[in-house]
Order: structure tokens, then sequence, then C-alpha cells
């Protein structure tokens, strides 16, 4: 689905697709988890948070980056993507981080009205994207709820 999704991105801003660099390690409990979606046996939406704590002029210590979302095209419009954010917070919130972050570009309005109708705001741009003026990031604080290393 990541190539899928690297697709995806190249389709809507005619790039190589996200060039933010991600090592799949730091998806693993407890600093980050990555989720998939099933329907009838089938994969059709993933999505991960990893820890960010600082390391950027607008992250703080006990954020949680969210990366990768997608959800395949026919699967689209059912409830997916808001599911699988709303799954990616508790996770995130129960790993005792205390607020999630992501970047998304304005080629995307579909996951900007998703993002502003979950509770997510604006916030100061940050990492690869940072100086793109069609990058949007957005932030929303989180309530811990205890540490889960599954």
């Amino acid at each position: 689905m990541i190539d899928e999704l690297q697709r995806f991105y190249q389709q809507r801003y005619g790039d190589e697709g996200d060039a933010t660099p991600v090592d799949t390690a730091e998806f693993a409990p407890p600093r980050g988890r990555f989720l998939i979606a099933w329907s009838d046996d089938e994969p059709v939406a993933c999505g991960g948070w990893r820890a960010r704590d600082g390391g950027d002029p607008a992250l703080r210590p006990g954020d949680a980056e969210i990366k990768r979302m997608y959800v395949r095209e026919a699967h689209r419009g059912r409830g997916f993507a808001r599911a699988l954010l709303a799954g990616l917070e508790r996770s995130a919130a129960a790993a005792g981080r205390l607020r999630c972050v992501l970047e998304t570009g304005t080629a995307q309005p579909e996951a900007i009205a998703l993002y502003l109708s979950s509770g997510y705001e604006r916030m100061p741009n940050f990492g690869t994207y940072r100086d793109y003026p069609n990058s949007r990031c957005f932030a929303k604080s989180i309530e811990p709820i205890g540490r889960s290393d599954h």
C-alpha cells in the first residue's frame, strides 16, 4: 500500500512522492505504531505514528507524528480514514504521547477536511516540507492514557 500511496502523491503533486525520510523501525512500539485496516481479508487502509520529541522548532517533547495515512481508492468514503486516525490517536495516547502532529498538502483537500473535522488545528510547518508553500501542518492535543507496549 505504501507504493500505492507514493503513486497517489505523484499524481497529486507531480513529483517523486513523499520525500520525508522514514525508517520503518520508527514505527515499532513503544515509540510508534503502524496500523492496517482490513475489509473482507483485504488491506484497505494504513497509517502510522512515530515519536517526535523536538528536533524541529515546531515540534515538542511528547509529539506523535502521523505518517503514511492512506485509503485505497475503492474503499474511500466509508469511514476508514476517520477510524484509522482515531486508532492512531488512541495508540499514541496509550504510549504516553501528548500531541499528534502531521503534514499534508493543499492538493489533498479531503485530507485537510478530515483533520479539521477531527479537531486538528493549523500549526507552523515542520519537517522536509517546512518551506513549501503548499504544505499544511496540523496538531491536536491528546490526553495520555497510560503506557502500552502492545
